[in-house]
């Protein structure tokens, strides 16, 4: 997904603002805290190169009549400097014929680098923070994830053995085969009929404490427990503020509920897995499915020391007008 055309930060000087035009920046920076125009700014006024005028060469003085003075035979009278360049004369190296204002070879690019060079634009900082790298989102899922399954022993974990119960007999029997070599699967033993409402029962427990656990932490801070170990936490890409439990529902949605579809042949777990994986092609902003659904960022926390006095001014708003 790219960022959409308008005024924004600029991410090498937060004081000013640049504008942005899907592909890069246009325009030259105005400050911060001025109004920016509707729409795009003027283009600038293209001034052409002045042309480069070679040095003439010296004039022979024509002052009166001079004696050729003694000449040595078979050398030619009045031997001089020849026409046309002479060692020392013409442009400096770097400015002969071919070469560009910016004193590159002929074919290099206005940027003073080879050809196939693409200069890409410096990378955003939604308000100001830096985006959050891939394997610290990773690090403080698999942190979340560590903590639900604890939870889950605790509350699902009567479930899990009267479902673990029902299908004993038929995976005794599986493996009591395949010890004797034989593959057959008929006259297996069927499963209890409470083994499929068993499994219903477990994920919706899963569900709802994935739930309780991730969505009221989300809405009022941006931070589960993993993201506050890794120091990142989720913003709304329209301005720095609290995502609310209606953003945090919604981010959480597209992630958690597909835990329900684990019944059918696994296909939640491969919805997850896929959306795990998303910010590795998402480019700029790494989003993950479930931030685009709600609209929202994962950026780093600056790191504050405890004795320091806080100050809002060193982290300018940068919202978009």
């Amino acid at each position: 997904m790219s960022v959409q055309p308008g005024w924004y930060v600029d991410p090498a000087d937060t004081e000013t603002r640049r504008y942005w035009d899907g592909e890069g920046w246009l325009g030259a920076p105005i400050p911060v805290d001025a109004t920016p125009p509707d729409g795009p700014p003027p283009p600038e006024p293209v001034t052409p190169p002045e042309p480069v005028t070679p040095p003439e060469p010296p004039t022979p003085p024509t002052s009166g009549p001079t004696s050729p003075g003694p000449v040595a035979p078979g050398w030619p009278p009045h031997q001089g400097p020849q026409p046309g360049p002479q060692p020392g004369y013409g442009p400096p190296p770097g400015h002969g014929p071919g070469w560009g204002p910016q004193a590159g070879p002929p074919g290099w690019g206005p940027q003073g680098g080879p050809p196939g060079w693409v200069i890409r634009p410096p990378e955003p900082r939604p308000h100001g923070l830096r985006l959050a790298g891939y394997g610290r989102r990773l690090t403080a899922r698999l942190i979340d994830l560590a903590l639900l399954l604890a939870l889950n022993v605790v509350v699902n974990g009567w479930f899990v053995w009267r479902w673990a119960q029902e299908w004993a007999p038929y995976w005794q029997e599986l493996f009591r085969r395949a010890a004797r070599g034989d593959t057959s699967a008929e006259g297996l033993p069927v499963p209890g009929e409470q083994a499929g409402s068993l499994l219903v029962v477990i994920l919706l427990i899963a569900t709802a404490l994935w739930l309780a656990f991730e969505v009221p932490a989300m809405a009022a801070g941006g931070q589960t427990v993993g993201k506050r170990v890794m120091r990142i936490r989720a913003v709304p890409m329209a301005a720095d503020q609290p995502l609310g439990f209606g953003r945090a529902l919604s981010r959480w949605s597209t992630l958690g509920l597909p835990t329900l579809l684990w019944y059918c042949a696994g296909i939640g777990l491969v919805l997850q897995f896929v959306d795990s994986l998303s910010p590795l092609w998402d480019h700029p902003l790494r989003q993950a499915l479930h931030d685009k659904r709600a609209q929202t960022v994962v950026v780093e926390v600056p790191y504050r020391p405890a004795s320091a006095p806080s100050n809002d001014r060193d982290q300018p708003p940068g919202d978009t007008p």
